[in-house]
């Protein structure tokens, strides 16, 4: 086919996909450096970098940008550590093994409000949750985990719902395995960890790289967990950035701070995702 065809039965695609980025992007930027106040749209006004000067000035940005940051780490290492281990463990043909994968990929199907909702009142609450019976029948003191643990709290939920996604996409890229490689290397001498190191992980760097980098656009946003369960609090002992930007937004109506935050939020969401999936690539190609 003609490659000038090609190219232009693709630009409508590609005009609209650029417009749906471009577009929401440049107004956030633009709101970013008015003065807009949903209670006061009549002082609207051009001021500059002042939102970003306020929302940078916030007591509660510094807290929110490290809850932001140990959040997405801790989800991120549990994620990819346990989604690799049960991947590895499913891998063999066992009796009931489709079962089981059907089992461990279900919690990922789950609605974020629904998952912490089923954590926050079955699981975690210190009367009639699971855990707390537990403690009673071995004779300790229930925890008030979204009290006492917040943040700890909001990393479980997240994890148990992320983990089947590391799981599918890991447990896929393992049946592409050359298998004549580890029976080769086994024939040589070779043991699991030896496997797994030369062969297995190399194999699966590209996989897991895609992991980190979709996991950490969905966890930089995380809102639904936090905002059903802890608002934030106690104090901002569990607010993230994304829920920061919430309260600037939806509670004091200030849509210029908000915006501010945004475009904060998108240049560290790039940082980070640079940063991890270079020093990845690095770490499974040494």
């Amino acid at each position: 086919m003609n490659p000038t065809l090609v190219r232009w039965l693709q630009a409508p695609s590609i005009i609209v996909l650029f417009l749906w980025m471009i577009v929401p992007l440049s107004m956030t930027v633009y709101f970013s450096t008015i003065r807009y106040n949903l209670l006061y749209p009549e002082r609207t006004g051009f001021i500059g970098l002042q939102n970003y000067e306020f929302f940078w000035t916030d007591p509660s940005f510094f807290p929110a940008l490290l809850n932001t940051l140990i959040l997405v780490g801790s989800v991120l290492a549990i994620t990819v550590i346990l989604g690799l281990a049960i991947s590895i463990l499913i891998d063999r043909p066992f009796k009931g093994r489709g079962i089981v994968r059907v089992m461990l990929i279900s919690p990922f199907f789950i609605m974020p409000t629904v998952s912490a909702l089923i954590w926050k009142n079955m699981l975690m609450d210190p009367n009639n949750g699971l855990f707390a019976f537990f403690a009673n029948v071995i004779g300790a003191t229930p925890v008030e985990w979204l009290q006492d643990m917040p943040l700890a709290s909001i990393i479980v939920m997240v994890s148990w719902q992320w983990t089947p996604f590391a799981i599918l996409i890991f447990m896929t890229s393992l049946q592409s395995q050359d298998q004549e490689q580890k029976e080769a290397a086994t024939l040589d001498g070779a043991g699991f960890w030896s496997q797994f190191r030369h062969l297995t992980l190399p194999h699966l760097a590209r996989p897991i790289s895609i992991v980190i980098l979709i996991q950490l656009i969905f966890h930089l946003a995380i809102f639904a967990e936090i905002f059903v369960t802890t608002s934030g609090g106690p104090g901002v002992q569990s607010t993230n950035l994304t829920y920061l930007i919430y309260i600037q937004s939806q509670q004091a109506f200030d849509v210029g701070v908000a915006s501010a935050g945004g475009v904060f939020a998108i240049i560290l969401a790039n940082i980070v995702a640079i940063f991890l999936i270079r020093a990845v690539g690095k770490t499974l190609t040494v």
